[in-house]
């Protein structure tokens, strides 16, 4: 059986890609933090399935600057591959927590690749990065050689481990590739992600829980896939001849308008009767023009986004409609 260890493994890409792994007949060992908390909700199917879990599923406590439990777990663990999907991937947050963000994204990310160095037997190696490395750029859409013009704290710390990976794999010769990812959600979305605000309240205001929904700039333009699609193409880059870089994106931009739209509508409500702006959700420095060209993808891991935006919209209002639904029963 292939072996492969998640960072990250209790996020949204984390679970999907777990579960993924684990259809494909992987053995699937994952680094989570210790904390006071012991719910992992998006991985509970998978622990209450007693022929997966401490079968062929392994969980092992490790935060990403404890190096020396890093590098013991995987002296243990031994496997084929790596994938870092951990760290604060909250670009708003970012601009809070801008030390923070740099330590976990940027470092941690070195530190992994400093510990696969210097395995006997080195697991293939990916690490997500994302479009806020391309800032502001001067073309769009961007493909793998635009240049990286970061303006937000996360966008910087992404350039600074994307550009380390690419070091290792040209110095070191360790076999790493980049999942360049454009922004991806789903159901699994954390809470504090515009687009699951965004669902949250469509679906509670159709129940009539909610009444006003309260956001920052609406003019925003983003290319949103769906989280599965993404982590299929992470999986498809480690099986490669070679390693390399990959643009990840649906190649059609949308503004937080499109997303309301598509949202509302999916309840059958006007999103202009319940959204206000309010200044304290607006960002200091603001992406633009950020949409992905994955036709390298498309060409080497015959991989195309099958999700479009207003089936994403529906499908994540229709889980937080039934998550409601489910509460209340519970309640």
């Amino acid at each position: 059986m292939p072996s492969a260890i998640l960072t990250g493994i209790t996020g949204q890409d984390g679970s999907y890609l777990a579960e993924q792994l684990l259809n494909k007949n992987y053995v699937v060992h994952g680094l989570v933090r210790r904390t006071s908390s012991t719910q992992r909700v998006r991985l509970d199917p998978l622990f209450h399935d007693s022929e997966v879990y401490n079968k062929r599923l392994f969980l092992h406590y490790a935060d990403l600057d404890d190096t020396t439990t890093i590098r013991r777990i995987l002296l243990k663990t031994e496997p084929d591959e790596l994938y870092h999907l951990a760290g604060q991937s909250h670009v708003g947050a970012s601009f809070e927590i801008p030390e923070t963000t740099c330590q976990f994204t940027g470092m941690g990310t070195l530190k992994l690749l400093e510990i696969v160095r210097d395995l006997a037997k080195k697991p293939r190696f990916l690490h997500i990065s994302s479009s806020e490395i391309f800032g502001r750029p001067d073309s769009a859409p961007q493909n793998e050689e635009t240049p990286m013009r970061p303006v937000t704290p996360y966008g910087v710390a992404k350039t600074f481990a994307t550009n380390m990976v690419r070091l290792y794999r040209d110095s070191f010769g360790v076999f790493a590739c980049n999942a360049i990812c454009y922004n991806h959600e789903s159901e699994r979305r954390g809470e504090s992600f515009v687009t699951r605000k965004i669902s949250k309240a469509a679906a509670a205001i159709s129940l009539g829980l909610q009444d006003k929904l309260k956001l920052g700039s609406l003019d925003g333009k983003r290319d949103w896939g769906y989280a599965p699609d993404y982590t299929d193409a992470m999986w498809r880059m480690l099986q490669q001849p070679t390693p390399d870089d990959y643009i990840l994106a649906t190649g059609t931009a949308y503004s937080i308008r499109d997303f309301l739209d598509a949202a509302f509508q999916a309840v059958k409500l006007n999103w202009q009767d319940h959204v206000e702006q309010d200044p304290k959700y607006m960002r200091p420095s603001e992406v633009t023009h950020l949409v992905g060209d994955a036709r390298k993808a498309r060409e080497k891991l015959d991989w195309v986004a099958t999700t479009n935006l207003r089936e994403l919209a529906e499908r994540m209002v229709r889980h937080d409609r039934q998550q409601h639904a489910d509460n209340k029963n519970s309640g």
